[in-house]
C-alpha cells in the first residue's frame, strides 16, 4: 500500500539530499495529465479547419512534439536550480514585476481545474443519463465527489503522492482507453476519411497553431514544479525526452483516432463540436458505459491534480503568506464552488469561459517564449538568494521583459479571432494587415505565433548581455 505524505516544501529550492529519481519519473506525471478522452473531440476540431484527415494527421504530430518540447526545455531549469517554475521566473521578470505572469497563470491554472473538474462531473451524468436506470442527480453528485476527492486528494498533499497516483492513474486509463478504441474501430470509415481533400495552407496552419496552443502550452508554467527533485546530474537530454514522450504519446494517438472517427460520420463530428462526451457515448455498448464514465473521469483528473498542484505553488509564489498546502486548500475551495457553479447553477458558462482562458492564453504564450529563452541562454543555476530579494541582482522589475510581455500581447491580440463571446470581439484588430476579419488567415489564429516569436527573439536580443553578466557575478 503505497504511504502518501504531505509535501512540506513549497517555494523554496529543493535541498541536495532531498533530490532523488531519474528523468524516466517525469514519464508518469505528463502521461497521466494528458490521457483523456476529450483528446478524441481535438480531431473534430482540426477536422474543422478545412483540413484532410493526412494533415489533421501531421498538425497533430507536429503539433504536439512542438508545445510539448517548450515544456521540455523549461523542466530544465527544475532541475537545474530544482524550485517552482514561478520562482525561477522572478530572474527573468523581477521579483516583485513576477507578480504580472504569476497572477495570468494563476487564473489559467484555477479556470483549467475547475473546467476539468466540472467536465468530469457531467460526463457522469451524461453516461448514466444513457443507461438510463439511475437519477441525473445523483450521477452528477457521484462524479462531482469523485473528481474532486482525488483532484484534493493529489493537489494538496504534495509532489511525492502526485508522483504515485498519476502513475496508477495513467496504467488504468490508458487501459481502457484502447480498449475504447478496440470497440469503437468498427465505426471508423476509411474510405470516407480517405477521401477529404486535401485543404488550404491557412487551415493547416490553424490547425498546427491549434494543436501548439490547445495541448502543450497551457502547462509550460507549471513544467519546473516536476522536475525539481531531480538531481542536477541528471542529463538534460533525457528530461526534455521523458516529458515529451510522456505528454506527446498518448494524445497524438487520440487526436488521430478522432479525426478519423469525425471523418468517417458528419453527424458524428457535428455532435463531438457541441457535446464530447455524450458523443463519444453513442458508439458504445452498454455494458461498456460505466468504465467509459470511469475513465472518462480520470482522464480529466489527471490533468486537475497537476493543475491545483501548481496554482498553489503560483499563488505562494506572488506573495500570499502560507504554506504551500494551505494555499492549495484554498484553491481548491475556489474549485469546488466554481464547479458547482458550472454544473447546478450556469446556463451557459463554458463558452464565454472558455473565451476568457484563451484571452489569457495569448500573454500566457508571450511569457512561456521569454522564460523558455531564459532557460536557453542561463548556464549556471540560478542564484537561490537573489530569487527572494528584490535588491539582488534580478531586481525588483526587468522593465525589458514585461514591455516585451505588454508588445507581444498587443500583437497576438490583435491577430486572432476570438468567437467565444460577444464582449470578446474587440480582439483581432491587426487582421487587416494579413485580409481582414473574413480573410482565409483569419482564424488561423496566427497571433499565437507572433506572440511567441516577439518573446523568444525578443529575450534573446534584449537580454543575453544582462544574462551574461549576471552569471559572471555568479562564478
Amino acid at each position: 500500500m503505497p504511504n502518501f505524505e504531505l509535501e512540506l516544501n513549497g517555494p523554496n529550492l529543493i535541498q541536495e539530499s532531498e533530490r532523488r529519481g531519474s528523468a524516466r519519473s517525469l514519464f508518469w506525471p505528463w502521461c497521466g495529465a494528458n490521457v483523456s478522452l476529450l483528446a478524441l473531440s481535438y480531431g473534430a476540431f482540426f477536422l474543422g479547419f478545412g483540413i484532410s484527415f493526412k494533415q489533421a494527421t501531421f498538425a497533430a504530430i507536429i503539433g504536439t512534439v512542438l508545445s510539448f518540447l517548450v515544456v521540455g526545455f523549461s523542466s530544465l531549469a527544475g532541475k537545474k536550480s530544482n524550485a517552482p517554475t514561478m520562482i525561477l521566473s522572478r530572474a527573468t521578470f523581477g521579483v516583485k514585476g513576477n507578480v504580472v505572469p504569476g497572477a495570468l497563470s494563476y487564473l489559467i491554472f484555477v479556470g483549467w481545474e475547475t473546467v476539468l473538474v466540472s467536465l468530469a462531473t457531467l460526463a457522469t451524468g451524461t453516461v448514466f443519463a444513457r443507461i438510463g436506470n439511475l437519477n441525473h442527480d445523483l450521477a452528477l453528485i457521484i462524479g462531482f465527489v469523485i473528481a474532486v476527492s482525488l483532484t484534493v486528494f493529489g493537489g494538496v498533499l504534495g509532489f511525492a503522492t502526485i508522483m504515485k497516483l498519476q502513475k496508477w492513474l495513467t496504467l488504468v486509463t490508458v487501459v481502457m482507453t484502447v480498449l475504447y478504441i478496440a470497440l469503437t474501430i468498427d465505426s471508423v470509415n476509411w474510405q470516407a476519411v480517405s477521401s477529404i481533400k486535401d485543404g488550404t495552407s491557412q487551415g493547416f496552419i490553424g490547425a498546427l497553431i491549434f494543436g501548439i496552443t490547445g495541448i502543450g502550452l497551457g502547462w509550460v508554467n507549471s513544467a519546473a514544479d516536476y522536475s525539481r527533485y531531480l538531481p542536477r546530474s541528471v542529463s538534460s537530454k533525457t528530461v526534455v525526452g521523458w516529458t515529451v514522450l510522456g505528454a506527446s504519446l498518448v494524445p497524438i494517438i487520440l487526436v488521430i483516432y478522432g479525426s478519423a472517427l469525425a471523418g468517417s460520420s458528419k453527424e458524428l463530428s457535428d455532435a463531438i463540436a457541441m457535446d464530447p462526451i455524450g458523443a463519444l457515448t453513442t458508439l458504445l455498448p452498454t455494458w461498456y458505459l460505466i468504465p467509459f464514465a470511469l475513465v472518462a473521469v480520470l482522464g480529466l483528473v489527471g490533468g486537475a491534480i497537476l493543475d491545483l498542484y501548481s496554482s498553489g505553488l503560483t499563488l505562494v509564489s506572488i506573495g500570499l503568506p502560507v504554506k504551500r498546502h494551505i494555499a492549495a486548500s484554498i484553491d481548491a475551495a475556489i474549485m469546488l464552488i466554481g464547479t458547482i457553479y458550472i454544473v447546478w447553477f450556469a446556463d451557459s458558462f463554458f463558452v464565454p469561459f472558455q473565451g476568457f482562458l484563451i484571452t489569457l492564453g495569448v500573454p500566457v504564450a508571450v511569457w512561456s517564449a521569454i522564460f523558455v529563452a531564459d532557460v536557453i541562454m542561463r548556464k549556471a543555476p540560478y542564484s537561490e538568494k537573489d530569487l527572494f530579494n528584490p535588491a539582488g541582482r534580478y531586481g525588483a522589475w526587468n522593465k525589458t521583459s514585461l514591455g516585451l510581455m505588454v508588445v507581444g500581447s498587443i500583437v497576438g491580440w490583435g491577430l486572432v479571432t476570438n468567437t467565444f463571446a460577444s464582449w470578446l470581439s474587440w480582439q483581432g484588430y491587426l487582421l487587416f494587415l494579413i485580409g481582414g476579419r473574413d480573410g482565409a488567415w483569419a482564424y488561423a489564429n496566427v497571433g499565437v505565433i507572433a506572440a511567441l516569436i516577439i518573446g523568444f527573439t525578443g529575450h534573446l536580443l534584449l537580454s543575453r548581455r544582462k544574462i551574461q553578466a549576471q552569471e559572471i557575478a555568479l562564478s
